[in-house]
């Protein structure tokens, strides 16, 4: 008679676990994608992409597609790609991060070149407003976006501070901030701005060729994060499917997931550990 009473109660309570846990997995759900949605269309604006997110989506979509089903085939089994799909939700992420350390590495090449030609535009008697716009104007992308808009904002009645300001937020950094904050200074001060400015460019010319050496001379321990990031998830995709009944242990038993949670950290503090190490800062 107890077990009666006491077998509704806890189906009742199981199914009232499970719907507060799928509720908070869909509200969790929202949330990645409200935030990815916003982030994405962030990165397209500051890049002058201007593009609506809603139609990334299907191209984004089909590429998982057929990376899940390729992995799948490999694997053999269709529940093996649910850690890929883990990890697939964090790639748009990565990838974003990516094309904004992209696009400030490029502007800051071209910032050298600008404000040696700039200083020469100055030295040749032209003013600051029409030596940027004749510059800009010949630049490439992103600089010329970037000072494109500083300009265009400065027409429409923004103080020359204040649209430096924009700018530095707009591109975070050291190169960058390094030249708002000598213009800004020169600006108050007064002085030679036209020497200001070529000092600028070779102090940026000198840091980036730094920046190059530390580049080439830590390129090894780069590459071996990536080969061990690679390596193994490779090794385990061909091994599945060469050998399916010996690769099954990892998969069907729990001692060869708690193998594969090893894995995972211990892959995942090497890698730490060899770009904390190459990561030096000039």
């Amino acid at each position: 008679m107890l077990m009666l009473i006491l077998l509704p109660v806890i189906g009742v309570c199981v199914a009232y676990a499970a719907w507060l846990l799928l509720r908070r997995a869909l509200q969790a759900w929202e949330h990645y994608q409200h935030r990815l949605h916003a982030e994405t269309q962030r990165t397209l604006d500051a890049a002058f992409l201007f593009l609506d997110v809603r139609q990334l989506r299907p191209a984004v979509l089909g590429v998982g597609a057929v990376f899940l089903l390729l992995c799948a085939w490999l694997l053999g089994r269709w529940w093996g790609v649910l850690p890929l799909l883990c990890g697939m939700l964090l790639a748009p992420s990565v990838a974003l991060r990516l094309l904004r350390r992209r696009r400030e590495q490029l502007f800051d090449t071209q910032l050298p070149d600008l404000m040696q030609a700039l200083a020469g535009a100055l030295r040749a008697g032209a003013g600051l407003q029409a030596a940027l716009q004749h510059l800009v104007a010949q630049s490439r992308p992103p600089l010329a976006q970037e000072f494109a808009l500083m300009l265009r904002e400065q027409r429409l009645g923004l103080g020359f501070h204040a649209a430096l300001q924009q700018l530095r937020q707009r591109m975070p950094t050291e190169s960058c901030g390094l030249v708002v904050s000598a213009l800004g200074i020169a600006a108050q001060t007064g002085g030679s701005l036209a020497d200001t400015l070529e000092n600028i460019a070779q102090t940026l010319r000198t840091r980036q060729h730094w920046l190059g050496r530390v580049r080439a001379l830590t390129a090894q321990g780069r590459m071996q994060s990536h080969l061990m990031a690679g390596l193994p998830l490779l090794l385990l995709l061909v091994l599945s499917r060469l050998e399916p009944q010996a690769m099954a242990l990892l998969w069907q038993t729990w001692y060869g997931w708690l193998v594969l949670c090893g894995i995972v950290l211990l892959e995942g503090a090497g890698i730490f550990w060899i770009r904390r190490v190459a990561a030096i800062q000039v």
